[in-house]
């Protein structure tokens, strides 16, 4: 019995293997939606220069049953909501979305908020609601389930009403466990609201609990911008894709009438010779446009009559192989043919499909690319600045990615679709949750991995109202709070590798270290975003920079020991002072003590 083949949807994929993308229990899973939805709303209004005010609520469908149960979540923003046309395939189809560009985002793969609904299709059997509403006047009213076989959204209402505000509101039932995911959902919300001092978030818990974290900065991170590649971060399949970009695309086939006016002839009967031996006659060339021209030099390659064209498809023409693939649809059949070697057909679809010039395509498609340096890399590559990219084979193709990795001058990455932080916003936020006597933030100079450009933030805080003992660290990625599977990430491991009793740092010390990395890609382990991978880079870079805020810190903690000293001594001369002041009265005869105390003050202030 010969073995069955077929083809699942990437939803399909998602259904079977939904521990993937953090959807593995009732209790990781509510808080994996909680979070896809709440990062939707920031980044949507990030991406918009608005101050984000995001609300949750999580409420049992049945109060009176016990955990795990069906609860609804629902996250509403102020946003600029989602064009109507837009929303069915936005929350209906796995794998779409508007983050797959070169810049730095929460969400990266277009799959976290499909996967919650997803999740809470397959455990309640009940659709997704959205509200959203684009000029604060109207609101689409969607309900929507996902098609999981075809991975195509099913709406079951759409309705128009009025409304007040505008913005996004997502609701989804789904299965979860509130009694053991509650603590983390309130830790990333507290955390969340640390991380974006900007926004105000508020939450409402199924016991009917309120926790508000209101913004305490009312200016926003400058947006970051999208950016072309950086060559290091390339790959053979992407130069591949972008070679095909640079090709355009096969026009439809002019009509056979307008070619035979063009080529004045009185009727359509000219046998197929005549009509190329009179097309390339110069005058007649110069004469007809660029639409005719494709035609004819198409007939003449797969020698064809105009009659016979309009049963032709073109799928591809291959310069590189000088080949044209195309499909005869009179006879149900694909086929190749060989770009013949007559001028001026040949001349014309190479000038058209070969593709732009390697020196052109390394300045235009990539960044910080500039003339001479393109020169210099072509030389070191032993490739011509002027060989069209369309005639590349698949060997060259390999040699150029492999020369783009080796490479070593290019400039580094373009910093500018970052959107870090900021030292002043990560500080505040810091001071305000955690009110140390001691804090300081670095932020370090932009780095990059693999091509990818990426920046460190981090700060330390000790001693005040921090009630932790011992070095509690906060993980944040691209403003995401990572909770889980902390003992694996790249943090974790440099802040274990401190020796920190070299800067005067007891183990049951109060304190706090936050990092903040921020990329365009950053190196998640799973789809689920909960754990950074050691890449040497930012191991690198974290490292400096924990290390640079120890050295404060252990500027502070000596300072701190020798006020502590000095008032250590000054509540010893307090203790003796009295008892020497009252012997020395008697030794000399007098009736009436010293003024010590004056004396006593002036010293203690002296030492501090």
């Amino acid at each position: 019995m010969s073995e069955r083949f077929n083809q699942i949807s990437p939803s399909e994929f998602f259904y079977r293997n939904r521990d993937l993308a953090g959807f593995s229990n009732p209790t990781r899973s509510l808080y994996t939606a909680v979070r896809e939805f709440v990062e939707n709303s920031l980044d949507a209004c990030d991406q918009n220069g608005i101050l984000p005010d995001v609300k949750l609520t999580i409420k049992p469908i049945n109060p009176d049953s016990a955990d795990p149960r069906l609860y609804r979540l629902t996250v509403s923003d102020n946003g600029p909501g989602i064009e109507s046309a837009h929303v069915p395939l936005a929350f209906g189809t796995v794998l779409y979305g508007s983050k797959f560009g070169l810049k730095q985002a929460r969400g990266m793969f277009g799959l976290g908020a499909t996967m919650a609904i997803l999740y809470g299709q397959i455990t309640a059997n009940k659709p997704v609601t959205v509200s959203s509403s684009t000029d604060g006047q109207t609101s689409d009213d969607f309900e929507i389930l996902l098609d999981i076989q075809k991975n195509k959204p099913i709406i079951q209402r759409h309705a128009i009403s009025e409304t007040a505000s505008r913005g996004l509101e997502v609701g989804i039932v789904l299965l979860g466990d509130y009694s053991k995911a509650g603590v983390k959902i309130r830790d990333y919300v507290y955390q969340t609201s640390l991380i974006t001092p900007y926004a105000t978030i508020s939450f409402d818990d199924p016991k009917d609990n309120v926790y508000r974290y209101k913004r305490i900065l009312d200016e926003m991170p400058k947006p970051p911008t999208l950016i072309n590649p950086h060559p290091h971060g390339v790959d053979v399949e992407t130069i591949r894709r972008m070679v095909a970009e640079s090709v355009p695309q096969i026009p439809p086939l002019a009509d056979t009438s307008e070619l035979f006016a063009a080529l004045r002839f009185r009727n359509h009967t000219a046998k197929l010779d005549t009509i190329l031996a009179k097309a390339k006659a110069k005058h007649t060339w110069k004469r007809i446009g660029q639409q005719n021209r494709l035609m004819i030099s198409l007939m003449a390659a797969l020698q064809r009559t105009p009659k016979d064209m309009a049963d032709i498809r073109i799928d591809e023409i291959d310069m590189a192989s000088e080949q044209i693939h195309y499909y005869d649809l009179r006879q149900g059949k694909a086929h190749s043919a060989e770009i013949p070697d007559m001028d001026p057909f040949r001349s014309h679809l190479r000038s058209i499909y070969a593709g732009e010039m390697l020196q052109t395509f390394l300045t235009g498609r990539f960044q910080r690319v500039g003339a001479r340096t393109a020169e210099r890399f072509s030389e070191f590559a032993g490739f011509k600045p002027e060989k069209r990219m369309g005639t590349m084979t698949n060997q060259d193709l390999v040699r150029l990615s492999d020369s783009l990795q080796r490479y070593g001058d290019f400039i580094s990455p373009d910093p500018s679709c970052l959107a870090p932080l900021g030292p002043e916003p990560l500080e505040k936020g810091l001071q305000k949750f955690f009110e140390p006597d001691f804090l300081s933030v670095v932020q370090r100079s932009a780095s990059a991995y693999s091509g990818f450009p990426f920046v460190v933030e981090m700060g330390i805080a000790y001693g005040g109202n921090i009630q932790s003992r011992g070095i509690k660290a906060y993980r944040f990625a691209n403003r995401i709070p990572l909770l889980y599977d902390e003992g694996s990430d790249v943090v974790l491991k440099v802040i274990h590798d401190i020796d920190w009793s070299r800067y005067k740092v007891k183990q049951d010390a109060p304190l706090v270290v936050a990092s903040h990395i921020c990329s365009t890609r950053i190196p998640y382990k799973t789809v689920g975003k909960e754990n950074v991978a050691d890449r040497p880079e930012i191991e690198r870079e974290l490292k400096l920079a924990l290390q640079y805020l120890a050295r404060r810190l252990s500027g502070y903690m000596s300072k701190r020991g020798k006020a502590e000293a000095a008032k250590k001594r000054a509540n010893l001369y307090a203790k003796y002072m009295p008892l020497i002041s009252q012997f020395c009265t008697e030794l000399a005869g007098y009736e009436k003590e010293p003024q010590y105390t004056a004396l006593f003050k002036a010293d203690t202030m002296e030492k501090k």
